[in-house]
């Protein structure tokens, strides 16, 4: 298997005046240190870990028939170490698998069970590692709480197949089951701003504690946000009617400041990101360099304008030299 060699870009800060409470003071669910030692999945509900897992896995198989998965070593398997990576940095009690979907849409979202799927337009929008690892960080939150089958035992959810949980809006399997005649009004898509919250507060707390500088939580939710009211459509319909955007950031700004120990560094960015996102646009420049035939070829014929001369060396049988357009003078 291929190593990569990782050049780590950290920022170095100045320690704030703002002092964390003991931890005693505070509810373990905003303690980062209580982090593994802690049930945030606590609540009424009627999935037993095997049964989400089991769901989430039926689920996982549905999307993968249905989208584009990237299968290329490179960005695919970059995606699932960063998954892992904060996985082990969270509270939660499941495996973590993360698959890439071709897809330009800037989305991603997780199963429950520890399904999760990245867009790699999520990744072509992130500026840095720390910023794609924010959203990660809220997708695996969302698992470690349970919020998928907890949402589904509180009877807030019709039908237990629409729980897959959103960061940034979208569902491929929304399309999959609107195809099967399963139309599934988007109020069913969204959760509670109880669950996004828990979200936003366990996300932060998992890529603090795996190293990276959490402020980027903040700037891609703003960034995004800034990019929707310039090019609108650049997020899904749901993300764009969530109603709670600028308190999530509010909140989650007041988080860092009053939760969060600053560190002397973070991890900004990695140069394996870079490799990625570089051979990710890469690969979206080639198809739109090289798009497929979508039509009939026309050919003209000499009487047009054109004639073809065939050079004195090449023969007519020379199946490897394309004839040579010259255009006729026609003054």
């Amino acid at each position: 298997m291929k190593r990569w060699t990782s050049l780590m870009v950290v920022t170095t800060i100045g320690i704030s005046a703002l002092t964390p409470l003991p931890s005693h003071a505070k509810d373990k669910k905003k303690d980062p240190e209580q982090i593994g030692a802690r049930d945030v999945g606590k609540g009424v509900n009627f999935y037993s870990i095997e049964k989400e897992i089991a769901l989430g896995k039926q689920l996982a198989q549905e999307i993968e028939r249905e989208a584009k998965l990237v299968d290329d070593p490179l960005p695919a398997e970059f995606v699932n170490r960063l998954a892992q990576n904060l996985a082990r940095n969270s509270d939660i009690k499941v495996p973590v698998t993360a698959k890439l979907i071709d897809s330009d849409q800037v989305n991603a979202f997780a199963l429950p069970g520890g399904f999760l799927f990245v867009n790699t337009g999520l990744i072509l929008k992130a500026e840095t590692e720390a910023e794609l690892a924010s959203a990660l960080s809220h997708e695996i939150a969302h698992v470690a709480a349970r919020h998928g089958t907890r949402q589904a035992s509180r009877g807030q959810i019709v039908n237990i197949a629409t729980i897959p949980l959103i960061f940034l809006g979208g569902w491929a399997g929304y399309a999959v089951r609107q195809g099967a005649g399963l139309a599934i009004p988007l109020t069913f898509l969204k959760f509670s701003r109880g669950f996004e919250d828990e979200a936003d507060l366990l996300g932060l707390q998992y890529m603090y504690k795996a190293g990276y500088d959490p402020t980027a939580f903040v700037d891609f939710f703003e960034r995004l946000e800034a990019m929707e009211k310039k090019k609108p459509g650049t997020m899904s319909k749901i993300f764009r009617s969530h109603p709670n955007v600028s308190a999530r950031i509010k909140s989650t700004q007041l988080n860092v400041q009053q939760l969060l120990k600053q560190r002397p560094e973070y991890v900004v960015t990695t140069s394996d990101f870079v490799e990625v996102k570089r051979y990710l646009e890469q690969s979206l420049n080639r198809r739109k360099a090289a798009p497929g035939v979508t039509g009939p070829t026309l050919r003209r014929s000499p009487s047009s304008g054109e004639r073809i001369e065939r050079r004195d060396d090449q023969k007519p049988d020379d199946a490897d030299e394309r004839p040579t357009l010259k255009r006729r003078n026609l003054t």
